[in-house]
């Protein structure tokens, strides 16, 4: 059963300048590049919404295609300006619509199939015992990723570095620790490794198929995965 203090806001990461899609991020941002005619963004917000009922996008390189995109469809847009947050101060810059309490954060540059990630994130969420919760992916079954695992899990689901399972891009985090951290821009991987101390990070596998997007060779694998079912 969902713990009774899951998430009802999500956060998607959609502010990098994808400099590894060469010449499709020329003129466009990664977020807005298609898979099966359908842009990495609006898929990422159709997974958001199916469990959060506010979705807070954040943007900085060619912030106004975002925007546009966007329009009128009751989603905040947060322009990181003039430099980018990363991804735990545009966490915490968001806060303020996000709202109190923990929250799902979304990378829209991976495609899925199986099980909403959101919702099995929100099946495995336990409040009491987790700063964070991070849906995985076997790494031999990640398909697109390039390098090694990031990640290792106990019979309990504790994390630690290291190990044969990736993080996906999707996960539901405390957010009290953010103000704790005195840069501006900063990665979440900062709150990770002070969780993985404190004994507080959690994983969970994906059921379900997984591609990165994170090349263009990557969106014919991605379409290959959805054609597959």
């Amino acid at each position: 059963m969902a713990d009774s203090d899951s998430p009802t806001s999500a956060m998607i990461f959609a502010a990098g300048f994808g400099t590894r899609m060469g010449v499709l991020t020329r003129d466009r941002p990664k977020p807005l590049i298609e898979v099966a005619g359908r842009t990495l963004l609006d898929r990422a917000i159709e997974i958001a919404a199916a469990e959060a009922g506010r979705i807070v996008v954040n943007a900085h390189y060619l912030s106004d295609q975002i925007a546009t995109h966007l329009l009128g469809r009751g989603i905040r847009v947060m322009v990181e300006k003039p430099d980018i947050l990363d991804t735990g101060g545009g966490l915490r810059a968001a806060m303020p619509e996000l709202g109190e309490g923990p929250v799902f954060t979304l990378n829209p540059d991976v495609i899925w199939t199986g099980s909403n990630p959101m919702a099995q994130l929100k099946t495995k969420w336990r409040a009491a015992d987790m700063q964070a919760l991070l849906l995985l992916i076997p790494v031999d079954m990640a398909l697109g990723r390039v390098g090694s695992g990031d990640f290792s899990m106990d019979d309990s689901g504790r994390l630690t570095r290291g190990g044969d399972l990736i993080y996906s891009g999707a996960q539901i985090t405390k957010t009290g620790e953010l103000a704790q951290i005195p840069e501006g821009a900063f990665s979440l991987n900062r709150l990770w490794d002070t969780q993985i101390a404190d004994g507080t990070l959690f994983g969970t596998i994906h059921a379900g198929g997984w591609c990165d997007v994170g090349y263009p060779e990557a969106i014919l694998l991605a379409e290959g995965m959805l054609s597959d079912g």
